[in-house]
């Protein structure tokens, strides 16, 4: 015998409140987005959920995500969804309840109570796989059940959402931005908001407004570690990373040859000038496995832990070799596809040496720099 109308309404919303938007995660009756439930005497249930934006890219998955929901409720026989659209007030509110009344342009990972760990990986050249290195910590991170954000901070050669496998754009919700994410790892990048292949022909007060709307207008939620893919070298964007992110730590990232190595110390010395902590280096593409069970190093060897020494004594900090990566056509193919090596080749000599090195920058705290440490002068 079906439940009356009425005592079925408060079990509905309870199973409401499991449902979280897609882009926020969190719970869409505490975002205010059920506008209204109405049940039938024949206990089918009709659901209106109001959109942030009409164009919202996940609307299907929430359609299903709230039927499947609400279907699950003893006494329910059917389920209808209707999709409206939040007004600008209700944006607006929403907006308030997520950011409070923290100013438009504040960047919630520069101030003194920020949780999140910042990694800005850096190199002093292209091409020795910063970014692969990048996306594949940032995927083993979220495998390890962190809370984690990449921002492709490199404007001209962006890379990282071919490299995790992102196809979906952002969304603008009241002066927020809202980051589309795979894998887990919420992504923003320059190359969502060009046509095609683009290119970006920028100067220095360009690039450093677009870093700062990343930081600041993207909704990132409450992130355990934010990683920073930086361009090569010691430019603006470097500049403008040690002024907006006083807590950023630099990860660099050489290979084992002579000319990577000379220019990688060149890109972690510039921590001397901004006063921000090295937190290791990353040797990548050290040896070839082959067949026959040795090793062939393409690109000689010793150049990370050189690196990593020279930075310790220019600094007079400890500056840890934090992994070697091998070459591995796997990680290549994983770009290429979107599915990083962590992921799809967990049990991989490159795979194994990656995940060791998320593991030791989960397990760190975050650093002091620019924090209020609460002390008070006494006599």
């Amino acid at each position: 015998m079906p439940q009356p109308s009425a005592s079925l309404e408060s079990p509905i919303r309870a199973a409401l409140s499991t449902v979280d938007d897609p882009e926020i995660n969190r719970p869409i009756t505490e975002l205010g987005m059920v506008e209204s439930v109405t049940v039938s005497e024949a206990g089918v249930v009709a659901v209106r959920v109001l959109l942030t934006v009409s164009g919202c890219p996940m609307k299907d998955k929430l359609t299903r995500d709230v039927t499947a929901a609400v279907s699950r409720v003893d006494g329910v026989t059917g389920v209808q969804v209707e999709l409206g659209v939040m007004s600008d007030a209700q944006r607006t509110e929403l907006r308030t309840k997520l950011r409070g009344d923290a100013p438009a342009n504040e960047i919630p990972f520069a101030q003194p109570g920020s949780r999140t760990r910042v990694y800005a990986v850096a190199s002093g050249k292209g091409g020795v796989g910063k970014s692969s290195v990048t996306v594949n910590i940032a995927a083993a991170l979220a495998a390890k059940g962190l809370s984690v954000g990449v921002v492709d901070a490199d404007i001209y050669g962006f890379s990282v959402p071919r490299m995790l496998g992102v196809t979906g754009k952002p969304t603008q919700v009241d002066q927020m931005i809202m980051p589309p994410s795979a894998h887990d790892v919420k992504v923003i990048s320059i190359g969502m908001f060009t046509p095609g292949n683009t290119a970006v022909v920028w100067r220095g007060p360009m690039l450093h407004r677009a870093l700062q709307q990343f930081l600041a207008d993207v909704f990132w939620g409450d992130l355990d570690v934010l990683l920073m893919d930086l361009p090569p070298g010691t430019g603006d964007i470097a500049i403008s990373v040690a002024q907006l992110v006083p807590a950023a730590e630099l990860l660099v990232v050489t290979t084992p040859q002579l000319a990577a190595r000379e220019v990688a110390e060149r890109a972690g010395s510039i921590a001397l000038q901004t006063h921000q902590q090295i937190v290791g280096v990353v040797e990548n593409m050290s040896w070839l496995d082959m067949p026959d069970g040795s090793r062939m190093e393409l690109f000689g060897s010793g150049g990370g832990q050189a690196v990593a020494d020279s930075l310790a004594a220019s600094t007079g900090t400890r500056v840890p070799l934090l992994g070697q990566i091998p070459i591995d056509q796997t990680v290549r193919e994983g770009g290429d596809s979107g599915a990083p090596v962590v992921l799809t080749a967990p049990d991989s000599p490159a795979a194994q040496a990656l995940n060791a090195v998320a593991e030791t920058l989960a397990a760190r705290s975050r650093s002091l720099v620019g924090r209020s440490l609460g002390l008070t002068p006494s006599r």
